[in-house]
């Protein structure tokens, strides 16, 4: 809820997701979005697997997808930008951090 709210701040709509299969399910029916905000630690699908299964449909490879989480460890960072994610944001975070990540994406705010 606190990334969704900066977001609207910068002038974003956004939709929410409980879990991966929810955002996958969102993704199916109104994406593909610009860019995908998710989170490692999600129930019933994670973030990485969430990741996985977005880049296995082509006609999503220009949807970006930044991995936002608290998961720190170097392998894990490696995991998501290997498994597709197109940036990683390490909580806790300020709201700059968002707009330079979003900036490096090509994402206007």
């Amino acid at each position: 809820m606190i990334v969704a709210r900066q977001l609207s701040i910068l002038g974003f709509a956004t939709v929410q997701a409980a879990n991966g299969r929810e955002a996958l399910a969102a993704v199916a029916a109104s994406g593909p979005f610009e860019v995908a905000l998710v989170d490692w630690n999600m129930p019933i699908m994670d973030g990485l697997e969430f990741v996985r299964e977005i880049r296995k449909n082509r006609a999503l490879d220009e949807m970006a997808i930044m991995m936002v989480t608290t998961e720190s460890e170097q392998s894990q960072v490696l995991a998501a930008l290997e498994a597709g994610a197109s940036e990683y944001l390490m909580k806790p975070f300020s709201p700059e951090s968002i707009e330079e990540k979003l900036a490096i994406l090509g994402i206007a705010t």
